[in-house]
């Protein structure tokens, strides 16, 4: 197990006990906040068909339910930071069980979108954060692995819900499966139950460096005073944002490198897999087939997000886990642009095991890397900045790919283009974070140097104070 390097929760954290039955919650929690949306594409066809609508008018309720859920990350942020993780939890499943039975008395789309999209969404997004915020709090050592297994909730729960969603669609229809969706997703309240806050153990340092008191005066002159009372103005201001959304991270290095990479990651990041199984079908491959390309791939996701928790929690990954995330997207890229070149079915079924282990890497990774750069104390508020920029990648990035589908009448282009928005940034996050590691590494010296002097310094004055009293009682 690899040392826990420094951190500013102020505690240590128990990196187990407890701590696994809220990585349960978690795995439950994140499952239904990224599967959700996708699951709810089996009752499309109907409601298009009921609302006598577009396929691009139905396809707009998961986007919006997506978009929804990044927007709402800084609220949940807002929130967790007040209320702390389990209380948002129990609210978010609460709001998605409740707009999904209110979308089965829908009469229009309209419905649909309000309830779905705007209310379910913001449902998912306070489930999601605080699940994602709360294994920080447990977890420092062994956090790598943590983050790994919760993220596998949402392998396992989409392919739990494909199946669940058409039996309850061939039985009841879709007005009486969303009213029993309804109470399914009322799981991610027992999940919330189980995101118990960490008992903290604080941790006592003792008090090395000599205190200093140190008196300003303020001369007394009104220019002087109004400036003086300005800034405190201005301090309590900045306290009181300060307190809801931490607005210094755009000054935080490591958060600007992920925030730049991650907003261009992402208009390739989710299109491959919602044009796997059409591109397939464009191959000429019937309909069953095109489906196990898509049940092989959230196979070995499903496998590989643990395996990459566990990985990145070696002592050789962990002091350097940028590295290895930065690889992850690249690959990713990689993957994409040779798959036009993938001949026959064999070579989608080769693609779709190598896209499997890429995206289940990136998704594993995705937020650890960010508590790695930012600290779990500022995760919360990081996550919800970076959700709401990343909403527009995520909201346009399919129907983008999709646009260069219907302008070129083939998938190659759009496999060439989203390989390209993953192999850039992946190259960008190489060399950005070659250059944090080393500024860290001069920052840490020059820290060190400097403790030093401050050291020897007190020491030196300690000595001259002993000297003196020394020479008084002589």
């Amino acid at each position: 197990m690899p040392p826990a390097a420094t951190t500013n929760l102020g505690y240590t954290p128990p990196d187990g006990g407890w701590g696994w039955a809220v990585v349960l919650g978690a795995f439950i929690s994140i499952g239904f906040s990224y599967a959700f949306p996708k699951s709810l594409t089996i009752y499309f066809k109907e409601i298009q068909e009921y609302f006598s609508i577009s396929y691009s008018e139905i396809a707009w309720v998961s986007s919006v339910m997506l978009a929804s859920m990044y927007a709402g990350g800084p609220v949940s942020s807002v929130l967790v930071n007040r209320y702390g993780s389990r209380p948002v939890v129990l609210v978010g499943g609460v709001m998605v069980s409740a707009a999904m039975v209110l979308a089965s008395f829908g009469t229009t789309i309209m419905h649909l979108y309000l309830c779905i999209g705007v209310i379910g969404g913001l449902g998912l997004a306070f489930n999601l954060q605080p699940a994602l915020t709360i294994i920080g709090t447990y977890f420092h050592v062994k956090r790598p692995l943590a983050n790994g297994l919760a993220m596998t909730g949402s392998p396992v729960v989409l392919s739990t819900l494909a199946p669940l969603n058409q039996f309850l669609f061939d039985s009841f229809g879709w007005r009486g499966s969303f009213l029993l969706l309804g109470s399914i997703v009322l799981n991610c309240c027992v999940a919330g139950a189980l995101m118990r806050p960490v008992r903290k153990t604080v941790q006592l340092k003792p008090n090395t460096e000599p205190q200093e008191i140190v008196e300003t005066a303020i001369v007394d002159s009104r220019g002087q005073l109004s400036n003086v009372q300005t800034d405190k103005r201005k301090t309590e201001s900045q306290a009181w944002l300060h307190k809801f959304v931490d607005v210094s991270l755009f000054r935080h290095r490591g958060f600007l490198i992920y925030l730049v990479g991650n907003v261009v990651m992402f208009f390739g990041f989710f299109a491959p897999v919602v044009f796997l199984a059409p591109y397939a079908k464009h191959q000429g491959f019937d309909e069953y087939s095109a489906a196990y390309l898509l049940s092989i791939f959230a196979l070995v996701d499903m496998f590989i997000r643990p395996a990459t928790g566990f990985i990145g929690n070696t002592k050789w990954i962990r002091p350097r886990i940028q590295y290895f995330f930065s690889f992850a997207v690249a690959y990713s890229g990689v993957c994409h642009l040779l798959c036009p070149l993938a001949p026959g079915y064999v070579g989608l079924v080769v693609y779709a095991v190598f896209f499997g282990l890429a995206f289940g890497m990136v998704s594993a990774l995705l937020f650890e890397v960010l508590m790695d750069l930012v600290g779990a104390h500022r995760f919360s508020s990081a996550v919800g900045l970076v959700t709401i920029i990343e909403c527009g990648p995520v909201l346009l990035g399919p129907p983008l790919s999709g646009a260069l589908v219907d302008i070129f009448g083939d998938y190659k282009y759009m496999y060439y283009a989203c390989g390209v928005f993953m192999l850039v940034p992946g190259i960008f996050f190489f060399i950005m974070h070659y250059y944090n590691y080393k500024k860290l590494d001069e920052e840490q010296r020059q820290s060190l140097a400097v403790e030093m002097k401050t050291s020897e310094e007190a020491e030196q004055l300690k000595t001259s104070s002993d000297d003196e009293t020394d020479g008084r009682t002589h």
